[in-house]
């Protein structure tokens, strides 16, 4: 995960935007799922094992009353990644790729330098439309309390920075 971290000279900042990741993906549940750090997590709990593209699988999920194709350690949908990989122009559904596209997503939202500064509270409000697991996120689906957030990305590595 160099792919970035090279580009922010401040370690601790550095480390702040790896803790929002790894707390996006406690959040999404990925965390918990196969060998792979979540990036090969298909919605409700199925794996993948081929990087080359998003897996695109429709999973029927009732007691949500939806189907989703969310995929990756962020449960991507397909839709969003067609997109974001011929934005960003990404080669696969790696999880260098995962990552870049969810980093896209803070640089969208104006989320960077709050999360780098580690002003999560702040941060994970303005990406909160992003991930239905987050606060606020309105997605009828299950949302993680702000304060499971903050603990988790501190546990993760995450401080603010005063200075």
């Amino acid at each position: 995960m160099e792919y970035y971290t090279d580009e922010i000279k401040n370690p601790q900042e550095a480390r702040n935007v790896q803790a929002f990741l790894d707390m996006i993906s406690y959040a999404e549940g990925t965390d918990r799922y196969g060998d792979e750090n979540g990036y090969n997590v298909i919605v409700g709990g199925q794996l993948f094992h081929d990087y080359s593209d998003h897996p695109n699988t429709l999973v029927d999920l009732p007691r949500y009353g939806i189907k989703s194709t969310a995929a990756g350690r962020y449960q991507i949908l397909h839709r969003y990644w067609v997109h974001y990989k011929k934005q960003l122009d990404l080669p696969d559904f790696s999880p260098a790729s995962q990552d870049m596209y969810a980093i896209q997503q803070f640089k969208e939202r104006r989320a960077c330098e709050d999360i780098k500064k580690g002003r999560v509270e702040t941060a994970i409000t303005k990406v909160s439309n992003i991930w239905a697991s987050l606060p606020g996120a309105g997605y009828g689906q299950r949302e993680v309390k702000m304060q499971e957030l903050v603990n988790k990305w501190k546990e993760f590595g995450g401080k603010e920075i005063t200075s």
